[in-house]
């Protein structure tokens, strides 16, 4: 099996989308086949043995669009020249149209508008016609695409939007053409012409296309935000010169040099300097990283401060934000499975609107009215469908959506998991790392002089690489004991502790076990001792010359947002669970600090799998939280796995949903980010469906039947446009949520 991404060109609607879909879907050996109307890709995987690439150039080309493989930069770019360079034929266009509605419409008010002799209706009403025609062609020929694209794929069966604004503006030109002719002997044919309406409809849908592209490209800002954070520059020291390169041309192990308010080119370790480093764009963190010698530094960062020697580790697509940009653009070319129902509606949209038009069209006529007044009907209904706006609802909230979650360093794979996180009922968190910090520290000390015993402890674990050893001299260092004692013949004693000799005294640091091999009394502190094991702390005694002088406890510290995380999970009626390979106090303990409904301790991994299906036929939708590389096949289990930490390789790869920041409180913001787009989607899938339920009918002459008025083609053209723009700019709302 193999995935490939195409860049499909001329897709104007929903129904361009629905056509591409279709053909490409019906080729033997593609499996899956999803075509987003607003990235124009498509996302297509198929078995390479039946299928290739020349099978899906051959069927889209006979469908009537271009395809190419995927080169998003350059397509981007191309697509926004096009947008500018047709802006100055949409002002032409809408001046004219202005211009014609003045003439036309302007007299049916008042006979008194200021025109000149020859366009004046009643005295020559044959000028009159020729001035509206003369005005109408400019316009017809600046919006040919409508008739350039849509003609060509109604005569290959896949008609789209185009094609009803073509057939509709079309046969309205063509009749007031032919009444023209007919003016010198029946006068009255002046009063049949729609000149006006043709200029109207094409400028005005031609105005809609364009506020909806340009929404369109909002939506999609937040890759191109991402893909402004690589510099196109990097200095790097080359035969022990600075020089200045392109970025793509810098190799792994090349050393660069970063000046304060520069962005780091590419991923590398710091060889030498100090400095802090803004990860927002990257990671949602608003607070500057310090950076120091052997710190690593992520391409795309700024350094704020000083100047920084980094060796690059990683170049390319290897890269952390090259990893996020695919990540991205993944999720927003996927669509969410809500979207179903409205793709096969869109596709069949166009020919039933077609065949609405002619049926109501003909009705009408044998009702006895008079031509024009059934093709009034025809071309109202042809121009007021949208199945655009069918097409839009989904993708322009997901892409939205993934955006925001991006901007917060909030990861989304795809629009799949952004409709199944709304539903969790359970979270579920691995304890180390995710729920802790995952790094020994410590949290008690119980001596008649707290200062020395530390100082002491510290000297004696300063040789050690043990974890328990780093804790005691990271809170010596805290504590400001900056002069240690220097320790003599340490000797490590696997299992129990260590022993040293400090200014002629023994000195023991380890178990109750040890003491009581040594002889030293502990009784003093049993007591205190025992409520810290029960609290699942390691305890460290101190004996100072066969005296117990005091005892250190030492634990993994729960992180500061995991506490606020389980309480707004909580609000929101979502269970917290916490599940441990430790031992039952020590994971019942950091479940009552955090506040988790459960614990789960003495899980193995493989165990893991089996208690997610557990809590899921208990509650119902799992998340399962963890660091994304030991809880990979719990994350792959769980309704929807979420990594938390730095935006690891693995967890990106693993994980449906990527926290970049090491910060539980974005468990809460992803759910909630999930439930505001899925309501956004809702919003424009009924705005879209009831948009079309009413709209079609009253071009039909629903309300005039029952005395009302009958549409104008210039209002249903106002109206077509505006329902798109009006999802899109729905979709954008959700840029100013707060999460």
């Amino acid at each position: 099996m193999k995935k490939d991404k195409y860049i499909i060109s001329g897709m104007s609607c929903a129904a361009c989308q629905a056509s591409v879909q279709k053909v490409v879907s019906r080729i033997d050996g593609v499996t899956e086949c999803d075509v987003n109307l607003i990235t124009g890709k498509m996302n297509v995987s198929y078995d390479e043995r039946k299928t290739g690439e020349a099978d899906f150039v051959r069927a889209v080309e006979k469908a009537g669009f271009g395809i190419a493989p995927d080169a998003p930069a350059k397509k981007e770019t191309k697509t926004v020249k096009k947008e500018k360079n047709r802006l100055p034929s949409l002002v032409i266009s809408l001046v004219l149209s202005a211009l014609l509605l003045y003439v036309s419409m302007g007299q049916m008010l008042t006979d008194r508008l200021p025109v000149p002799f020859f366009m004046n209706i009643s005295a020559d009403p044959y000028g009159f016609a020729l001035t509206q025609l003369l005005l109408c062609v400019p316009v017809l020929f600046l919006g040919r695409k409508f008739f350039t694209s849509g003609i060509p794929l109604l005569l290959r069966g896949h008609p789209n939007m185009d094609s009803l604004v073509a057939v509709g503006a079309g046969a309205s030109f063509i009749y007031s053409v032919v009444m023209t002719y007919t003016i010198p002997y029946s006068p009255h044919a002046v009063h049949s012409l729609y000149f006006e309406s043709v200029a109207v409809v094409i400028s005005l849908i031609s105005l809609g296309k364009h506020l909806e592209d340009r929404s369109k490209r909002k939506t999609a800002s937040a890759i191109k935000k991402l893909m402004e954070l690589s510099p196109d520059t990097a200095t790097v020291i080359r035969n022990g010169a600075e020089i200045t390169v392109k970025t793509e041309e810098v190799t792994v192990g090349e050393t660069l040099i970063v000046k304060p308010g520069e962005r780091i080119p590419l991923d590398g370790v710091v060889e030498k300097g100090e400095s802090s480093a803004d990860e927002s764009m990257l990671t949602g963190e608003s607070l500057p990283v310090s950076k120091t010698a052997g710190s690593n530094v992520t391409g795309g960062s700024v350094n704020i401060s000083g100047v920084l020697y980094v060796k690059v580790t990683k170049t390319g697509s290897d890269t952390v934000l090259s990893g996020i940009i695919r990540f991205v653009e993944e999720a927003q070319s996927k669509k969410a499975p809500i979207s179903k129902t409205a793709d096969k509606v869109a596709g069949v949209f166009v020919p039933v609107v077609m065949i609405i038009a002619v049926t109501a069209a003909a009705v009408w006529l044998i009702a006895g009215k008079e031509f024009s007044f059934a093709l009034k009907v025809f071309t109202d209904v042809l121009v007021i469908a949208c199945p655009c706006a069918l097409g839009l609802a989904t993708p322009t909230a997901v892409m939205v959506g993934t955006g925001l979650g991006a901007a917060n360093g909030i990861l989304i794979r795809n629009g799949e998991v952004l409709e199944t996180t709304h539903k969790i009922k359970a979270a579920v968190f691995d304890k180390t790392g995710t729920v802790t910090k995952g790094k020994a520290a410590v949290t008690d000390v119980s001596a008649k002089n707290e200062t020395e015993l530390i100082k002491i402890a510290a000297s004696a674990e300063s040789l050690s690489n043990h974890p328990l050893a780093a804790a005691v001299t990271e809170y010596a260092a805290k504590l400001g004991i900056k002069e240690l004692y220097g320790p003599e013949n340490m000797l490590d004693i696997p299992g129990r502790g260590i022993s040293c000799g400090i200014n002629g005294r023994k000195i023991l640091l380890g178990s109750s076990a040890l003491m009581s091999e040594s002889g030293a009394d502990i009784s003093k502190y049993e007591e205190t001792a025992a409520r810290f094991s029960e609290d699942g702390k390691s305890v460290i005694y101190v004996c100072d010359s066969g005296n117990v002088i005091g005892l250190i406890a030492v634990a993994d510290e729960i992180k500061d947002s995991s506490r606020a995380a389980f309480d707004r999970l909580k609000k929101e009626g979502i269970k917290t669970v916490i599940l441990s390979g430790d031992n039952k106090a020590c994971a019942e303990y950091i479940g009552k600090l955090a506040g988790a409904d459960e614990v789960y301790s003495e899980v193995l991994p493989e165990q893991k799998a089996q208690t997610l299906t557990e809590i899921r036929q208990k509650y119902g939708p799992v998340m399962m939280v963890g660091d994304g590389i030991n809880d990979a096949p719990a994350l792959s289990e769980a309704d929807v796995g979420c990594a938390v930490g730095s935006g690891s390789d693995i967890a990106i790869e693993s994980a449906d949903i990527v926290l970049m920041k090491s910060d539980l409180s974005d468990v809460p913001r992803a759910i909630r980010l999930s439930r505001l787009t899925i309501t956004n989607i809702k919003e424009n899938l009924f705005w879209a469906f009831c948009y079309n339920t009413v709209c079609i009918p009253v071009a039909a002459g629903l309300l005039y039947v029952f005395g009302g008025p009958l549409l104008s083609p210039m209002i249903a053209g106002l109206a077509m446009s505006l329902s798109s723009v009006f999802v899109v700019s729905n979709a954008l709302r959700l840029r100013s949520k707060k999460l």
